[in-house]
């Protein structure tokens, strides 16, 4: 069996791997995601660099179908995420909504954040997901209320007072400036990969893709 399993590793196809930014979505175990990020040179914000790092990361956030996407996510260590949430009734039913206290607003970009909590007494229990740990899920502990300022696309200084599914957001995405994934914060028991009832009813032939075309 060793011998068919070295075998097939010489009749793969080489893939030279492309240099971040990737089009692909960082896993959990990649360096990248536990660096504590550097700032943005505020002098590179309206460079062509920059600005087509903030495409590349739209573009990837609507390939993979993300409410939030970071730069160690694509690879690169930089304090910027950016966070969508315009249709919460596409995939949230009223009740939930309401429950979670979600508001729709569109693309923001965010440029060296920083955040303050506001409500440190109210603390929700919510599932939480990433595309860094790609089809697991776990109840996170999230502050109700925090205010988020920063630069947006432009270079411009902005502030955010985010309650609710927004706040929880804002501190997913703050967590992975600072090399910190759900994981670290979730509670332990309720870890879980979203798609277990489908691997048994497939008897186990269920693939995992971590590419979109």
């Amino acid at each position: 069996m060793k011998l068919v399993r070295v075998l097939k590793s010489f009749l793969r196809p080489k893939v030279v791997p492309k240099k971040p930014p990737y089009d692909h979505i960082t896993q959990i175990g990649d360096p990248v995601l536990r660096h504590v990020c550097k700032p943005v040179d505020a002098a590179e914000i309206n460079s062509d660099k920059t600005q087509e790092l903030i495409i590349q990361m739209k573009n990837i956030m609507h390939k993979f179908q993300l409410f939030g996407l970071s730069a160690p996510q694509v690879g690169l260590p930089l304090r910027l995420f950016i966070i969508a949430f315009p249709k919460p009734e596409e995939t949230f039913n009223e009740d939930e909504i309401k429950r979670l206290e979600m508001e729709a607003f569109p693309h923001m970009v965010w440029i060296n954040p920083e955040m303050k909590i506001l409500d440190y007494k109210n603390k929700i229990t919510e599932v939480e997901s990433c595309g860094s740990l790609k089809s697991l899920q776990a109840q996170v502990p999230r502050f109700r209320k925090v205010q988020l300022t920063g630069l947006n696309e432009l270079g411009q200084s902005k502030s955010w007072i985010a309650e609710g599914w927004s706040a929880r957001m804002v501190q997913h995405e703050m967590d992975h400036l600072n090399g910190t994934l759900f994981t670290d914060c979730m509670l332990p028991k309720t870890l879980e990969c979203i798609s277990w009832h489908d691997i048994n009813l497939q008897n186990g032939l269920l693939e995992l893709r971590y590419y979109q075309s």
